[in-house]
């Protein structure tokens, strides 16, 4: 041992035996031999070789020298690596070398060979993984502690690791380094900031993509060193979140996603650090904010993250971020709902609140995401999401913006697929979101064409997809129908006859551009082009489009024939596709992707496209019908009764009738037709019945064999049937039949001639059957109808009594609880009415005499004898009867114009009757009536009077009423031009001067300067001004002020010698200046024109106008293309002014309007205390019973009272008896003299308690065919059968919708009117007013009297879908708005 410590002193080296000398004398390859023994020689030494380890030490100091550490031979480099290598594990824990600079060269010069290791392919690649794995299992670096500058050197040594690793090396490689590099952290005293940096800069995102095997190798070493490296990285956070020192790393700026990075790895990693986040996420700065909850979101919605649990607070103020008031980061938060809802179900109760307040945010981009989070956590699994969640999504189908409408309604949708129609979370799910398919069928009520087109793409792709098998595809149609509520399945039909609509639109265009050229053809076209147009996303530039494609038409003759191809009846559904794609095909170009024109047309395409219903279609849907009667159907399994599949299912097929009547055309269907009628129950035999009516135009020539078993049964159920299937029944017969006359008296006379007063149960259904006999056949039974009506209808049935009514405080009763007499009473009423309708203008007298008798049933408040033996719910009835009686006949002109003013104030009272669901029941009647442009303007002001009701939803319906009334008569105006000199019966503004008559003469006017009289007056007036005056087009404020303005100038022509009935008028003008004086900014304009004044109603002025133009106003209506018609008549009124007076003139009117509906409300109306409000809160206010008597004393010429003075009986002789002595002598004092008295009754708390939500009228009907010729008198046969389930469903019941917005009331102070001077206008003083003469009639002439030219075809086409549907509306109203497809050829033509 001393002679090797002596050597070693001596400086000799001591080479292992057989090596030479190592020196730069040698060559590369001598040295690279020689080194490869000597690293033998170390590798096979241990620790313990005490000998050798002083035997060699001067041999590893040698390859310590600088000559190895810097030589240009990499191998040699390597191989005197491996070396010190062992020689540190040799040595250890001394090495061998005690200078610190040797030490670092040392190090530095090992770490640079390590580099090698990036070459998996190199032969040398062992011995660099034998360096590794030496240096790391020795911790050879631990000896760096003690240097000054070990920092650089494990910095170094961290980045070449980090820089080597690729995805070639083995899990050994990865294993070495990690021990290596966590022996520095965990044994040594600090991490270094550098250090840090060189492990966290591979988490970030931009370095982590780059190298994948390094952040594993971070990833790793964290997770390895979690504990001790923790308090290095709260450190690094702190600097930089809390005090802002972002100079302390490269890395301040990826701190967030570091975080992110690190809480993945180990959230104890964080353990400090998330208190500083909660912190932040109250900073001021919003970028700063939106960061930290970009951050946490990712945090909290990982799939397996429990951060929420674990850190509470912080899960409280990130949710407190959903209402941070910088837009992106409420957005952020939404979007992170999605993913936090999928992963952690538990967080929903959390969410729902927040998302609730933003699913109303004003940011329809929060809205948008809202809905997208909701929905798609919810196609991912439903239970994710509760119902509250879901109710989110459907109130914003609702949204004001259509981008969030649709989101939601599509989201809803795919929702419904998926859990409903294919089933995938079970029955559970598919009840949970049963109500969907309602809900986007309910869309179909709003007014945008964009909502409705994709409720129609909606049900053709997710409710009823159209690419199943056609069994199938019907059998699911079929137990939808079963299942959607009352308002979803008008909703659905609507969408049907509206696609039918728009397909006979296309087919008139085929008609137009097939014809020869003209300029009444090129008219032609382009007015139908509007039609079509109105029916498009964006009609603005659908109009050039459609222009284009009628080009294309024209030019283009296979285009042509496929589109004939795709809107003929006979169309299969097959052949629907191929069409649509070889259309689209022809017109499609690659060269443009982006297609508006294309876009446009498929739009169409889309709609008319029959990709439902076709012959195949209808019998395989009749087959589902015959399973469900047979039993053999799977309705217990889809969870519906087979009773109401069965009943769905004809009212489906009834539907589909209308709209696709030829596909009903086979044997098969026909016979299961013929088997319902035979079942129990009357629903189903009422559809039958409906639909062969419907579909049965050709089954004398084409099905013989199911004519002659079907007649039987008909002519039994007009004689023997329920009254509904009754009527049906003679309908059928009057639409199929061609010796109808022979069939009608087969059932004539038997039940002409068994009527019996006896059984009055058994006589409703013959009093059914002969109305509609009346109606349809008027001149074959002329004589006995008269007869019967005026001895038997008249004199028997309503002018006696013969069962005492139930003693009840009730004013209404549930239908089944109706004596049979008053049921029978209504009959006749029905039948009396029909029979005028049918036999029109022949019999004028019997017209008078049956006007007088439906006014005395008002006028006796429905007890016509006054013998006090009927029952109030019964005289209700009879009141409703008789109104509803004298809305049909002054609907037709040759009635309209002999109906007195005493007798049209009088039905105006009755949407005032004490009774509810009279004024509702009339409400309905009223409005529908005028919808159609049926009714005369002056009927729309009877709206007024509604303001005076105690039930909020009746004055909410009124309103709606006038809404939709006043839009469609502006819509019509400005898609007529024509008609513009027909504005008086059309022009909503020339409805106030009929409300102001009708005011003057309101029995509860009494006192003329009476404060509370005059609030209510300015109430009505308001009522139904505000809806005018919503939209100033063309100075209509300054029109309606001259109008006002003029009739000051007159005087009223129903008493113009009277001066307190006069008085009232001016008063009444006064009020209505003052509403349009503080109401407007521009009342004070010029007028745009002179308005009209109906002279039937006030006197001529004072001072005649220059010219007089009755018969400018008197010119026949009609429309470009159109002949003048008889009913043109209908809403004509005698003027007295210029007839060209018209506010919206087509000069003054652009050519292209949009068709939204005004819903605009004055904001300035301000509800103020009105005594009379609560006072009188559980009555109509003022009806007060007699109050009038003595202040009419002195007018010869009375007004309908309210009192309950009885009036005396009409003796039917003295009415109905042409050959009577009195007949001739029936003065026209009698004739025009008013009833008695009238009433608006009380209207009691009970009756008032239990009320619906009031509804919109119809939406948009199919443009209805005028009746050839032949059939002239079937006009009035299809507004028949709306009659009778009004009257049976006059039940209140609870309706599906949105509840209608209250009307505004306004009761500011009248000090205006209490100040307006009323004696003194410009007229001399009068005497006290003098007896005068009875006023004759001022009956209007045909011509003064005319209705809009094709008023009955155009109505339904100008409807749009309303918000919400009567409940009480019948379905056979569908019958009305549309006709079979020959109707419309016949329409077309005339257009033509």
């Amino acid at each position: 041992m001393a002679h090797s410590k002596s050597r070693a002193a001596d400086g000799k080296i001591t080479y292992p035996p057989g090596v030479k000398e190592i020196s730069s004398n040698i060559s590369k390859e001598e040295m690279v031999r020689r080194l490869k023994m000597v690293v033998k020689t170390f590798m096979d030494m241990d620790q313990d070789s005490e000998e050798e380890k002083e035997l060699y030490l001067n041999l590893a100091l040698h390859l310590a020298s600088d000559f190895f550490l810097k030589h240009p031979d990499k191998d040699v480099r390597l191989l005197v690596a491996c070396c010190l290598a062992d020689i540190f594990r040799i040595y250890a824990p001394e090495a061998p070398y005690t200078s610190p600079d040797k030490l670092k060269d040392i190090f530095m010069f090992i770490t640079r060979q390590l580099k090698g290791l990036e070459d998996t392919k190199s032969a040398q690649f062992n011995r660099y993984f034998y360096l590794l794995e030496n240096i790391a299992w020795v911790k050879s670096y631990n000896i760096c502690f003690e240097l000054e500058d070990s920092n650089e050197i494990f910095t170094q040594l961290y980045r070449t690791l980090f820089q080597v690793i690729n995805n070639g090396h083995n899990q050994k490689v990865h294993m070495h380094m990690v021990d290596l590099m966590s022996s520095i952290v965990c044994e040594g005293d600090s991490v270094s900031q550098e250090l840090l940096d060189t492990v966290l800069v591979n988490l970030v995102p931009a370095h982590k993509n780059l190298n994948k095997q390094a952040y594993d190798l971070a990833k790793a070493l964290l997770k390895r060193t979690a504990q001790a490296i923790e308090p290095y990285i709260t450190n690094f956070f702190n600097l930089v979140l809390m005090l802002g020192k972002t100079s302390v790393s490269d890395l301040s700026e990826h701190v967030f996603d570091l975080i992110l990075e690190l809480y993945n790895i180990d959230s104890h990693l964080l353990l400090s650090v998330l208190p500083q986040l909660e912190f932040k996420l109250k900073s001021n700065d919003n970028d700063e904010r939106l960061q930290v909850v970009k951050l946490l979101a990712k945090m909290f919605g990982a799939k397996d993250s429990e951060l929420a649990a674990q850190n509470k607070p912080l899960w409280q103020c990130y949710l407190g971020r959903f209402n941070d008031i910088h837009v992106p980061i409420r957005l952020e938060c939404v979007k992170f709902a999605s993913h936090c809802l999928m992963n952690h179900p538990d967080l929903a109760k959390d969410l729902t609140e927040f998302l609730k307040v933003r699913s109303h945010d004003p940011e329809e981009a929060i809205r948008h995401d809202v809905i997208v989070s909701i929905v798609t956590a919810a196609k991912k699994d439903l239970t994710l999401v509760n119902d509250a969640l879901l109710n989110f999504v459907k109130e914003r189908t609702l949204d004001k913006r259509w981008r969030v409408r649709k989101e939601a309604m599509m989201g809803l949708a795919q929702i419904y697929k998926k859990y409903s129609l294919q089933g995938e979370g079970g029955k559970e799910a598919a009840n949970q979101i049963s109500w969907i398919k309602d809900k986007l069928l309910h869309i179909y009520y709003q007014n945008s064409i964009d909502d409705r087109l994709l409720v129609e793409r909606i049900f053709a792709q997710y409710m009823v997809p159209h690419n199943l098998e056609t069994t199938e595809r019907m059998k699911c149609l079929y137990y939808l129908y079963a299942t959607l509520d009352t308002n979803a399945v008008k909703a659905l039909n609507e969408m049907w006859k509206c696609q039918n609509m728009l397909r006979h639109h296309v087919k008139d265009l085929l008609d137009l551009v097939k014809q020869p050229k003209s300029d009444a053809g090129s008219k032609a076209v382009f007015a139908k082009v509007m039609v079509i147009t109105r029916n498009l996303p964006d009609p603005g530039k659908a109009q050039d489009f459609v222009k284009k494609l009628a080009q294309v038409l024209d030019d283009d003759e296979r285009i042509r024939n496929q589109l004939e191809t795709l809107v003929s009846p006979a169309c299969s559904c097959k052949q629907a596709q191929v069409c649509v794609r070889d259309i689209t095909k022809k017109l499609g170009s690659p060269k443009q992707p982006s297609n508006p024109f294309l876009e446009m047309v498929k739009f169409l395409l889309e709609r008319i496209a029959p990709v439902h219903i076709d012959t195949e279609s209808i019998s395989a849907l009749v087959k589902q019908v015959n399973k469900s009667i047979d039993g053999t159907a799977e309705d217990d399994e889809e969870g519906v009764p087979t009773e109401q599949a069965i009943r769905a299912g004809l009212e489906l097929l009834k539907v589909l009738s209308f709209t696709h009547p030829v596909s009903f055309h086979s044997a098969e269907t026909f016979e299961s037709l013929l088997g319902c009628l035979k079942m129990d129950d009357e629903k189903v035999a009422e559809a039958a019945l409906q639909i062969f009516k419907n579909t049965g135009s050709k089954m004398e020539e084409s099905f013989p064999h199911i004519k002659s078993v079907l007649l039987p049964v008909l002519q039994t159920k007009a004689k023997r049937g329920p009254p509904r299937q009754a009527k049906y029944a003679i309908h059928c017969i009057h639409a199929m039949f061609t010796h109808r006359d022979t069939h009608f008296a087969q059932i004539f006379e038997p039940l002409h001639k068994g009527l019996d007063l006896e059984d009055l149960d058994q006589l409703i259904t013959p009093l059914t059957t002969l109305g509609h006999l009346a109606l349809l056949a008027p001149e074959q039974f002329a004589a006995p109808l008269k007869s019967l009506v005026a001895n038997f209808i008249v004199k028997d049935l309503l002018m006696s009594d013969r069962i005492p009514g139930k003693k009840t405080t009730k004013l209404w009763v549930p239908d089944d609880e109706v004596s049979s007499e008053t049921l029978a009473k209504i009959q006749g009423i029905k039948l009396m009415v029909r029979w005028l309708l049918g036999v029109k203008n022949t019999l004028s007298k019997s017209g008078n005499s049956t006007l007088r008798m439906l006014t005395a049933i008002l006028h006796s408040d429905g007890d016509l004898t006054e013998q006090g033996k009927m029952g109030k719910p019964d005289m209700s009835r009879l009141r409703l009867a008789a109104a509803c009686a004298l809305l049909k006949l002054a609907q037709e002109p040759c009635y309209h114009e002999i109906i007195t003013l005493e007798q049209y104030q009088l039905c105006a009272l009755v949407i005032n009757d004490e009774c509810y669901q009279v004024r509702q029941g009339f409400a309905q009647k009223l409005h529908k009536g005028l919808c159609r442009l049926r009714l005369p303007l002056e009927y729309l002001a009877v709206f007024a009077l509604c303001a005076k009701d105690p039930v909020k939803e009746r004055r909410a319906h009124a309103r709606q009423c006038l809404v939709k009334n006043i839009t469609i008569r502006r819509e019509y105006l400005k898609q007529h031009a024509a008609v513009s000199e027909k504005l008086f019966s059309l022009l909503p503004e020339y409805v106030v001067p009929y409300a102001i008559h009708l005011l003057v003469h309101d029995p509860d006017y009494i006192k003329v300067q009476d404060i509370e009289q005059l609030k209510d007056i300015k109430e009505s007036l308001w009522f139904i001004l505000e809806i005018i005056m919503s939209k100033n087009e063309n100075n209509s404020h300054a029109f309606i002020r001259k109008m006002v303005e003029n009739i000051k100038q007159t005087k009223d022509a129903q008493a113009p010698t009277d001066a307190k009935i006069n008085e009232k008028l001016y008063t009444v003008c006064d009020v209505a200046m003052n509403i349009i004086v503080s109401k407007s900014t521009t009342y004070s304009l010029e007028s745009p024109k002179d308005p009209v004044l109906p002279t039937r109603y006030f006197t001529k002025p004072d001072k005649p106008k220059a010219a007089n133009v009755l018969g400018t106003v008197n010119k026949p209506l009609a429309s470009a293309g159109k002949p003048i018609q008889s009913k043109a008549s209908r809403m004509e009124t005698a003027s007295n002014e210029d007839s060209t007076s018209n506010p919206s003139s087509p000069q003054r009117t652009k050519t292209r309007h949009d068709s939204a509906e005004d819903h605009s409300e004055n904001e300035d109306i301000m509800k103020k205390g009105d005594p009379s409000d609560t006072k009188d809160s559980d009555k109509p206010r003022g009806r007060k019973r007699g109050a009038a008597s003595s202040n009419l004393d002195d007018n010869p010429s009375p007004k309908p009272k309210r009192g309950r003075k009885k009036a005396a009986a009409v003796d039917p002789e003295d009415q109905w008896g042409e050959e009577s002595r009195l007949g001739d002598a029936q003065t026209e004092d009698e004739q025009n003299s008013p009833p008695k008295k009238g009433r608006r009754g009380r209207s009691t708390k009970a009756a008032a308690a239990n009320q619906e939500t009031p509804a919109k009228g119809r939406g948009r009907g199919r443009k209805k065919a005028t009746p050839p010729p032949e059939e002239e008198d079937e006009g009035g046969e299809e507004e028949e059968e709306e009659e009778e389930e009004e009257e049976e469903n006059m039940e209140l019941k609870t309706k599906v919708g949105r509840p209608a917005r209250a009307a505004r009331r306004s009761t500011q102070s009248c000090e205006s009117a209490e100040s307006t001077p009323v004696k003194k206008r410009g007229r001399p003083a009068k005497a006290a007013a003098q007896p005068t003469k009875k006023q004759p009639a001022r009956g209007r002439g045909k011509a003064a009297a005319a209705a809009p030219p094709a008023a009955k075809e155009e109505s339904d086409e100008m409807e749009t879908p309303a918000e919400e549907e009567e409940e009480e509306q019948e379905e056979v109203e569908k019958e009305e708005e549309q006709t079979t497809p020959k109707g419309r050829r016949k329409t077309g033509g005339r257009k033509r």
